[in-house]
């Protein structure tokens, strides 16, 4: 069970595939003659393709044998926003995953997140921002959002920083350079987001002044944390300049 993250042409008639895989993490494919007219493949060896894949184990590569395709995310295919905002986090999936890690909260939030873009029930500017957090935490480099990073008090008020990695209280935070006050309601949304499970994430919405505090505090934690700029990324705000 797995979604397929990337593909590109090999050869005349070859795809190599990456696939984000339930039971063997990211893992690179390739799919003979799936560019050749008629192919069995054809349809199956497209980013968003999420379903069951059949391989063939071999001494130093996989190679794809069958899929049987429960979800192509065709929506995408009206909606160039939306896709951009699925390459960015199948690019995010595929920067924290490896080959056999047990990446099945990944590949769950992954497939939870698009389809929370294609049923517009939130803005996609929010979906963005709990997966990212998401990702985060579960590569386990999640910020502290319950409590002092320092001293554990988690009575007191406090400001988040992305260099302390997390909340520090007043009593705490004398050396801290970085500071960004939040509302009670952004400090809420990302405890809300940290500690429940990936089917619970997208049932929430917030005001444009908690989303902005949250784009906030998202583009400066992944700019410390995240040593990587994704091209979905660049062409998705270019897009909304």
């Amino acid at each position: 069970m797995g979604m397929i993250l990337s593909a590109m042409p090999i050869g005349e008639y070859d795809k190599r595939i990456v696939l984000l895989t339930r039971e063997r993490g990211k893992i690179p494919v390739f799919a003979k003659g799936a560019r050749r007219p008629g192919s069995v493949l054809s349809g199956a060896v497209m980013p968003f393709s999420f379903g069951e894949f059949t391989v063939y184990e071999g001494r130093t590569s996989y190679t794809l044998v069958s899929a049987s395709i429960s979800n192509y995310f065709a929506e995408f295919r009206e909606d160039v926003e939306g896709a951009y905002y699925g390459f960015y986090f199948m690019e995010i999936a595929d920067y924290y995953c490896r080959e056999a890690n047990d990446e099945r909260e990944m590949l769950k939030l992954l497939y939870q997140s698009l389809r929370a873009v294609i049923k517009h029930g939130i803005p996609n500017r929010l979906i963005r921002r709990v997966f990212e957090l998401k990702a985060v935490c579960i590569n386990g480099e999640a910020p502290q959002v319950f409590q002092c990073v320092v001293c554990g008090d988690s009575e007191r008020d406090g400001q988040f920083s992305v260099k302390k990695g997390g909340k520090v209280c007043r009593e705490c935070d004398r050396d801290v350079f970085d500071g960004m006050e939040l509302r009670n309601s952004t400090w809420h949304a990302m405890q809300y987001i940290v500690s429940s499970s990936v089917e619970k994430l997208y049932t929430f919405t917030v005001s444009e002044e908690v989303l902005c505090e949250l784009e906030t505090v998202m583009e400066r934690y992944m700019d410390v944390y995240v040593e990587k700029r994704f091209k979905s990324l660049e062409i998705l705000e270019s897009m909304r300049l």
